[in-house]
C-alpha cells in the first residue's frame, strides 16, 4: 500500500478499539476516513485536528456505510456488544463485511474477541466467531483478524470504578482465576501493524494480551498506583446473572478455560512489547 494515497476506513473511530487504531495510524502517517455517528463529539474533533476526514455513519444503515466505503484500500471493523445487543452485532458485522467487500475494499481488519475459535458458548464469543467465518467466506484479496482480551480500562468503566473508588475491586470469579488483559493503547498497535504488514499477515488470526493476573494481584496494583486500598470482593454469580446471562457466562468460562493468548509468543513474532498492567494502572487517573 501507499499509505499517502490509499485511504482506510476506521469504525468505531470515537469508542476505545477504533479511537486507538485511528490515533496510532495517524501518527505514522496514514491517510484515515472515521466512521462515527457524532460527528461533533470531542473524540471526532480530536481526530479532525489530526487530519482524519470525519464522516457521519451507522452500522446499522447499509447507504451510509456504502458511502463511507467510497474509494476506500482498507477497512478496520470493530462493533460493540453493550451498544448494540448481540443478535444485532452479529447482523452488523456481517453487513460491513459484505459492503466492504462490495465496495472492493482490499485489506479488511476485524476485531473479533479473545477465544472465539473455541466454541466457548459465550452468545457474544459465538456471534463474533460466525463473523469471522462470513469474512474468511467472503475471499477479501487480504484479510487479517484480531481478537483482543479483557480490556484493562474496563477498570475504568461503571462496571467497576464506583465500587473500586470505594475500596474493592468486585468480580464474581474465583481469586485464585488468572485473567488475561489488554490495553488499549496495545489494540491500536496490533491494527497498525496489521495495515503495515497485511501481505505478511494475510488470512492470520491473533490473540492478544498483554498481562495475566488474579484480581487480588490487581487489586493490589490499584492500591499501590491509585494511593488508597482496594481490595478484591468476589461477587456471587447469581446476582450477576440477574442482569446479564451473557456477562455470568464470561465470568464463569473465566474460572472454568479462559484466554490463553500467547504473550511472550507475540513479544517475538510481531515485536510489540506487551503494556503490563502495572504501567497501565499507574498512567490513568483514578480519582
Amino acid at each position: 500500500m501507499d499509505k499517502k494515497q490509499d485511504l482506510i476506513l476506521i469504525t468505531g473511530a470515537t469508542g476505545q478499539q477504533g479511537g486507538a487504531i485511528a490515533h496510532e495510524l495517524l501518527s505514522r502517517g496514514y491517510r484515515i476516513r472515521a466512521l462515527t455517528r457524532k460527528p461533533e463529539s470531542p473524540q471526532a474533533v480530536a481526530l479532525a485536528k489530526l487530519n482524519a476526514e470525519i464522516v457521519t455513519g451507522n452500522l446499522d444503515d447499509s447507504e451510509s456505510l456504502e458511502k463511507a466505503l467510497t474509494g476506500v484500500w482498507g477497512a478496520y471493523s470493530v462493533q460493540n456488544t453493550s451498544e448494540a445487543g448481540v443478535e444485532k452485532e452479529e447482523e452488523q458485522g456481517k453487513r460491513f463485511a459484505n459492503l466492504a467487500r462490495k465496495a472492493g475494499v482490499q485489506y479488511f481488519v476485524y476485531s473479533s474477541v479473545g477465544s472465539a475459535h473455541r466454541n466457548t458458548r459465550i452468545p457474544h464469543f459465538d456471534i463474533k466467531w460466525r463473523v469471522e467465518e462470513t469474512i474468511r467466506g467472503l475471499g477479501f484479496p487480504s484479510h487479517t483478524i484480531i481478537r483482543p482480551v479483557f480490556f484493562m480500562e474496563n477498570l475504568l468503566s461503571p462496571w467497576f470504578k464506583p465500587a473500586i473508588d470505594q475500596g474493592k475491586l468486585a468480580m464474581a470469579i474465583k481469586p485464585e482465576t488468572k485473567l488475561q488483559m489488554i490495553g488499549v493503547k496495545d489494540i491500536g498497535k496490533y491494527g497498525a501493524l496489521a495495515f503495515e504488514k497485511h501481505e505478511h499477515l494475510n488470512g492470520q488470526s491473533i490473540d492478544i494480551a498483554g498481562d495475566e493476573l488474579t484480581m487480588p494481584e490487581t487489586a493490589q496494583i490499584i492500591s499501590r498506583a491509585s494511593g488508597k486500598p482496594v481490595v478484591f470482593e468476589r461477587t456471587p454469580i447469581e446476582e450477576v446473572r440477574k442482569f446479564s446471562e451473557d456477562y455470568a457466562l464470561v465470568l464463569e468460562w473465566f474460572d472454568r478455560v479462559g484466554f490463553n493468548a500467547d504473550i511472550p509468543g507475540n513479544v517475538k513474532k510481531y515485536g510489540i512489547p506487551p503494556t503490563r498492567f502495572e504501567k497501565w494502572a499507574y498512567e490513568v487517573l483514578w480519582s
